[in-house]
């Protein structure tokens, strides 16, 4: 979806009769001029009104505006010209593709009756959710779990990309809920030339089960100065951050 892609897709369809190509008839002796339109495939119909007489032009009643008729039908195709079958089709993908988008090809929809013009193939796209990453618009956003030590003295770690893995360097003393921008990493706009980034939000794990050891340890130091919540007024709140990965 990122990249965009070519998809070999069998289909079930309607496909033009291989025997009769598309006329539905025996063979070529078989079709010959339609009697009633003389081949135009329109007639003309006189009604009477109160105002007189008046004329149109309709649909050949006939022929279905075909110009001609069959004396005998192809076997294969019943006279219809086209067959219920299987086709492979070639289908390009955008880069940027979204969910619920709609694409359109013409002419790839069911072949019409008796040689008429084909339908088209509407392809609706579902995306398929990916394990680590979630998609905003053309932002992709990661949560990253980081543990005390690495908030504390700094780390470069991996994260996945939709282009792969890249290493990003965590500051020592970083906050949980921060958030790290990386510019060109998310989804390129289908309806012009931007591109998303990718969004990472920051998350000090917590440790859930302690040894009697590692608790002593904590107790020990609970009470220093630097352990104790001292934010300032730089620190921006969790709406500030928001507006301002979005403005």
């Amino acid at each position: 979806m990122a990249a965009g892609v070519t998809k070999n897709i069998k289909i079930k369809k309607y496909v033009t009769c291989s025997h009769c190509h598309g006329n539905g008839a025996k063979d070529a002796s078989s079709i010959e001029t339609c009697k009633t339109c003389h081949g135009s495939g329109q007639v003309r119909k006189v009604q009477s009104t109160f105002l007189g007489q008046m004329q149109t032009v309709v649909v050949c009643p006939t022929c279905q505006g075909q110009g001609s008729t069959i004396t005998a039908k192809c076997g294969h195709c019943k006279g219809d010209g086209r067959v219920y079958d299987e086709e492979t089709v070639s289908i390009n993908i955008p880069a940027g593709v979204y969910e619920g988008l709609q694409l359109s090809m013409s002419g790839k929809g069911n072949a019409g009756l008796r040689g008429g013009p084909a339908g088209d193939l509407l392809i609706a796209i579902e995306e398929e959710a990916h394990k680590e990453l979630h998609r905003d618009g053309i932002n992709v956003g990661y949560d990253l779990f980081i543990s005390f030590h690495e908030a504390v003295f700094g780390a470069q770690v991996e994260v996945p990309t939709i282009g792969g893995r890249a290493k990003i360097k965590i500051p020592a003393g970083t906050q949980s809920g921060k958030i790290f921008r990386l510019k060109g990493k998310g989804f390129p706009d289908i309806n012009g030339y931007n591109k998303g980034d990718q969004l990472i939000n920051i998350n000090v794990w917590t440790p859930q089960h302690l040894s009697s050891e590692e608790k002593d340890a904590l107790e020990s130091i609970k009470d220093s100065e630097n352990f104790k919540p001292q934010p300032n007024k730089n620190e921006k709140s969790f709406f500030d951050k928001i507006k301002e990965v979005f403005s």
